[in-house]
């Protein structure tokens, strides 16, 4: 059984006092959770969530990670600089990234690689536009973001994948959760025929299109959906927390 896990990606929000704020209120509304629980921090939290964090079930992540060691890379920084904090998992391959900031399939293998390399467990995601869905592109983009983004990789067992459709995500569009199933469906297919049976049905897959506390149960019903990557509603502890406890 795969255990869902349910990440928040705080983007670039909050300061290292409103941080520690927020999980300070965080902490005692998922003590009991049964997902995996983790957030994403910006760079200048970590060591303030890492602390706030102590003695909790929340783990700790980063929203990137370099693809070298260490170097002249003004901006970057790296997976042994994140270990030191006390980062457990790192965002990879968000569309903001890829929209924004240049990063391609070759980079998102790159800064995979690299993760795992230094014990890092990497949310690498996956998804389409708005135009390549209208145009019908939806799967073969995926598996060109697949194939090229895991290119090399053999071992899958601390990797994690998100799937975010771009047009879902800050619009307040959701994929109903029949599609969402859907397209998670054919992304484990995609890795089954590519990395093998027992790769895909382990393999985590998260949901990251504007997953919201009166969508997600709904969508964690779904037998593809095992968790999901959220952006607006990780920014507050109810809302998260109604997220993680979708059961209750």
């Amino acid at each position: 059984m795969r255990k869902n896990i349910v990440a928040g990606n705080w983007k670039m929000n909050k300061t290292a006092k409103e941080a520690e704020e927020l999980i300070t209120a965080l902490k005692p509304l998922v003590a009991k959770s049964k997902p995996e629980v983790v957030v994403c921090v910006p760079y200048t939290d970590l060591w303030t969530v890492a602390e706030a964090i102590k003695g909790s079930k929340i783990h700790l992540g980063a929203e990137n990670v370099a693809w070298a060691d260490k170097g002249a890379f003004t901006g970057e920084i790296s997976a042994e600089m994140l270990k030191e904090i006390g980062v457990e998992y790192v965002i990879i391959g968000h569309s903001e990234r890829r929209q924004y900031f240049g990063e391609t399939n070759e980079t998102v293998n790159k800064r995979t690689k690299q993760a795992l390399a230094n014990g890092l467990k990497p949310i690498v995601c996956v998804g389409e536009t708005l135009e390549e869905r209208e145009k019908g592109r939806t799967n073969r983009v995926l598996k060109k973001q697949i194939l090229e983004g895991f290119e090399g990789i053999t071992d899958f067992t601390n990797i994690v994948v998100a799937y975010e459709p771009v047009w879902a995500i800050g619009t307040g569009k959701t994929a109903t959760a029949e599609d969402a199933n859907k397209t998670i469906g054919y992304i484990r297919r995609t890795i089954k025929t590519n990395f093998g049976e027992e790769v895909a049905k382990a393999l985590r897959i998260q949901y990251g299109g504007s997953m919201k506390p009166g969508n997600a149960k709904e969508l964690m019903a779904e037998r593809n959906i095992d968790g999901g990557l959220i952006g607006g509603a990780a920014l507050k502890a109810e809302d998260f927390a109604a997220i993680v406890n979708y059961k209750d």
